[in-house]
């Protein structure tokens, strides 16, 4: 192929990728929320002895998705709702989705059916009562649904919520599904799942949705991951970071591991610069608006066979 020929094709790839909207997403949670500090921090403690940040961090994410006039998806913890409500109402009012993140941070595969149940519900029913809209999304913390609690599913599906963001098909040591499926589809349950997103490379997934990651890889190793995620697999591409990840003057947590205290405060300090960066390279709405989610029982059946071609070699 001519080299013209070939750079034509190439600069389209690129504009129909700047024209894709991705799916800007916040998991509103605070610093001592963390599942790495869970084993150290009690519940009892939250906002007392470990003090509330929450609302100032998530107000400065705010701030930075108006600078860029980006409207994001808030999977916001009921906890934190009850204690800051004003939270959720800037959230609505800047136009932007509510979404649940449960009410007490805890993983839902360590919980029974009916604990879950009734987490979720109460997250639910806060969260609508603060906001005054129907909240349809809901992101299990530490992306806790898996192998263990699909039955997680048939529970949001008798709540009414719509769609999903709780599964991330990676191998990692605190969750991860590495066989499931890595695209919005819906489950046989009746609930529309968008996986956190993972690009594959040598037979294996590789995790590129944001938080830690993010904060680990330079930015233009991340630029360049989310582009190849678009270009190879011509899916939208969603991302997710928590307030306190733009905090780097958050307090420092004794007593739990070097890893954990890595991972948590790794870049914190270059975290909002990122942001910026990110928010002016491609282009962001809600988990609703990129992944039709207001009709989404016909919209998204169509998207199950590419999930049944995907499954099918792990299938034997």
């Amino acid at each position: 192929m001519p080299k013209a020929s070939r750079s034509n094709i190439a600069g389209s790839k690129a504009a129909d990728i700047n024209q894709v909207a991705n799916a800007m997403t916040i998991d509103v949670e605070d610093y001592f929320h963390v599942e790495a500090f869970s084993s150290v921090i009690k519940s009892s403690h939250w906002g007392k002895r470990y003090p509330l940040r929450a609302q100032v961090n998530t107000e400065r994410v705010l701030t930075i998705l108006d600078e860029h006039d980006v409207k994001a998806t808030f999977f916001v913890l009921g906890w934190v709702a009850q204690q800051c409500p004003s939270i959720v109402r800037a959230i609505v009012n800047e136009g932007h989705e509510v979404a649940s993140h449960g009410y007490f941070h805890q993983r839902a595969n360590r919980q029974s059916r009916q604990a879950f149940y009734d987490d979720v519900v109460r997250s639910k029913k806060l969260l609508e009562d603060i906001s005054g809209q129907a909240v349809l999304g809901y992101r299990a913390p530490s992306f806790s649904i898996d192998t263990s609690n699909p039955w997680a599913f048939e529970v949001l599906k008798t709540l009414g919520f719509a769609y999903s963001s709780s599964t991330y098909p990676v191998k990692h040591d605190l969750y991860g599904v590495p066989d499931w499926p890595r695209f919005r589809h819906v489950r046989e349950e009746g609930v529309v799942e968008v996986p956190i997103p993972t690009l594959q490379k040598l037979e294996r997934n590789i995790p590129i949705g944001g938080g830690g990651f993010f904060r680990l890889y330079p930015y233009w190793l991340s630029k360049y991951l989310i582009n190849a995620f678009m270009t190879q697999t011509s899916q939208p591409y969603s991302f997710y970071f928590h307030p306190w990840e733009v905090d780097p003057q958050q307090p420092r947590i004794m007593g739990v591991s070097a890893k954990s205290r890595f991972r948590h405060y790794l870049n914190l300090g270059s975290m909002e610069a990122k942001l910026h960066r990110l928010l002016t390279d491609f282009r962001w709405s809600t988990m609703r608006n990129v992944y039709q989610l207001n009709g989404f029982e016909s919209d998204a059946r169509s998207s199950n066979q590419e999930v049944i071609k995907e499954r099918l070699p792990s299938m034997g």
